[in-house]
This record gives C-alpha cells, structure tokens and sequence, in this order.
C-alpha cells in the first residue's frame, strides 16, 4: 500500500486535516501526499469527506486544524499563479460563440497560458474548435469545460464527477484527454461513482469513509488488501444455504445465478460440490467494487430478492454506489 507520508515536493499535502459542521466531524485528521504526475481517484460513500476535501484543497473551506499545501503553498496561490485549476461536472457555456473564440478568451485572462492550440489538441477538440456551443454534445461540452481548466497551463487539476452523465463513449475519449494531460507531468486528483472509471484510469486509489483515509493505493493492491472473490453458480432451491457456505460473506441473486462474495474461493467451491445441486461454477478474483464495499462497510448479507430478515434488497451495482 501507499505510503501516506508527505514529502515536501508533494503536489498535494495534507497534514492531519480536520474539518467540523457543528457536531460532524467530514473530514477528521486526514493526512494525505500526492506527487507530480499522477492521476488519483477518491472514493467514498456519500458523506465520506470527498467534497469538503476537494473544497479545502481549493481554498474554498479553511480547516479547522491541520494544514493543507497544494505546490508548496496555499491553495490561494496556486489559484492566483495559474498553477491550480478545477473542472466542475456541468456549467453553463456561453451560447453564440465558438469552442475556439471561447477558449482563447478564457486564455487571455492569464499571464501565461498555454498556446491555444495545445490546448485544443490535449482535450481533443481540434475538429470542434469552429463549432458553435450550443450545438456540443454533452460530451464534447465537457470536453470544452477540461479545455478552459487546461488554459492557464496549470500543474494540478481537481475533478468533481468529471464524467456524470456521459455515455460511454464519451466517458473514454474524455480520458484520452486525460492522458495527454499527464503525460506532461501533471496531476490530476478526481472523485467519481463510476468504479470501474477509477479502476482503469486512476494511477492511485483512496477510499475514505467517515473523513478518514481506509486504504490508499494501487486498484490491485487495494483488491489484494480485502481478499475478495466472486463465486458464481447456478443453485436450485431457494439458495438460502448459500450464505453459510465457508468464507462466504454475502450473496446475491439474478435470476437463476447466485453469485457469493467470498474471502477463500477454494473452500467455497468444495462446499458447493459437496452440497451438489449446482451447475455453470464461475470463479472470479475480486474487483474495486468488491474491495470498496467492503472497507466502507456497505457489502451486508443479501440472499434477494429479499434479505434474510425478509426484506427486498441486493448488492449495489457500480453505476448505482454514490461515492
């Protein structure tokens, strides 16, 4: 796992933070270091401390203790000089006028920006840069929003749910950007619900919960940290049995397959063979949504339709965990 020590070239520092609303603690005694040139996801249930992070790295919020650094000063100077920059998830863009003419504008403002078609080619929209703003899809639309956050040529940039809303597709050529954008040696820190996004894109992965940091590293080693597999079969009966199979820490059922989340895949299957009555075994190793559900405390027990106390339930699925 990451070590969370803070250097003192971190792009990103935040030394034991603590941020208080009344008698809720969101953020409590975070501490967190993030190097140039890395792409990090932040994760967490809905109340976990993301956002007032992403707020006191932008000045925005002053913490109640602790102290917080972007580029070796405060998050007021990094914004002044350019070197700070924040992509929200939606905004309105002016109507009337091109991708190109906005941009430039927007350009202008800085003291140093980056060339304006640099800009453009980083966030992929050299073919639209002609096109009138009201006519973007809301691909292309957030494509122009990366484009402005880009203009001042900054070092870091922080993403709130950069991709809500996108289709796939959308989703990917948004990340191609991203790439190009790293590939200078720049930062980007970004929260998302798409797990699968942070999975594939992010160089990092920090999972918070309740203000503090869970578990910080790599996808695979954050995986490897939980344990968990996915052992899917077909059962007859009603599958009750399923849950008290060794290692077995919840099930889920869809439609005919019941698929068992479990810390020793090995023991689970011998006990599935033994019990017979099953047929189409599939072993899957674990995946980040295997691990976030577990060490924030959201993977209960589900034999669904209904719970075992009788009531509907099921494990979430990626697109619907709010994080």
């Amino acid at each position: 796992m990451t070590d969370d020590t803070n250097d003192a070239n971190d792009t990103v520092s935040l030394k034991d933070v603590t941020k208080r609303f009344g008698a809720v603690r969101a953020v409590d005694g975070l501490s967190l270091g993030i190097p140039a040139g890395r792409t990090v996801a932040l994760l967490g249930p809905n109340g976990a401390g993301k956002s007032t992070t992403i707020a006191l790295l932008l000045g925005l919020l002053t913490p109640d203790s602790g102290t917080v650094r972007v580029l070796g000063g405060t998050p007021e100077d990094a914004i002044r000089s350019g070197r700070l920059a924040a992509m929200p998830q939606e905004g309105g863009l002016v109507s009337r006028t091109t991708v190109r003419e906005l941009v430039g504008f927007v350009s202008g403002t800085y003291r140093a920006p980056l060339p304006l078609q640099e800009v453009l080619s980083i966030a992929g929209l050299e073919g639209l840069a002609g096109r009138r703003l009201e006519r973007l899809s809301g691909g292309q639309a957030q494509r122009v929003r990366f484009a402005l956050a880009l203009a001042g040529d900054p070092e870091l940039i922080l993403l709130d749910e950069p991709t809500a809303a996108l289709d796939v597709r959308a989703r990917r050529e948004f990340w191609e950007s991203m790439r190009a954008f790293t590939a200078r040696g720049r930062t980007i820190l970004f929260s998302t619900h798409y797990l699968e996004e942070a999975d594939e894109y992010a160089d990092r992965v920090v999972v918070v919960d309740k203000g503090r940091i869970v578990a910080d590293g790599t996808s695979g080693e954050i995986k490897r940290l939980v344990a968990l597999s996915t052992v899917s079969v077909t059962a007859g009966g009603d599958g009750a049995f399923l849950e008290r199979l060794p290692g077995v820490v919840s099930v889920e059922i869809r439609g005919e397959r019941a698929h068992l989340r479990t810390r020793d895949a090995d023991a689970t299957v011998v006990a599935l063979a033994a019990a017979g009555g099953v047929r189409d075994l599939e072993v899957v190793p674990a995946a980040l949504e295997d691990a976030f559900l577990a060490l924030t405390g959201q993977a209960g027990r589900t034999t669904g339709p209904t719970g075992p106390a009788g009531r509907a339930g099921r494990a979430p699925r990626p697109s619907e965990v709010e994080v």
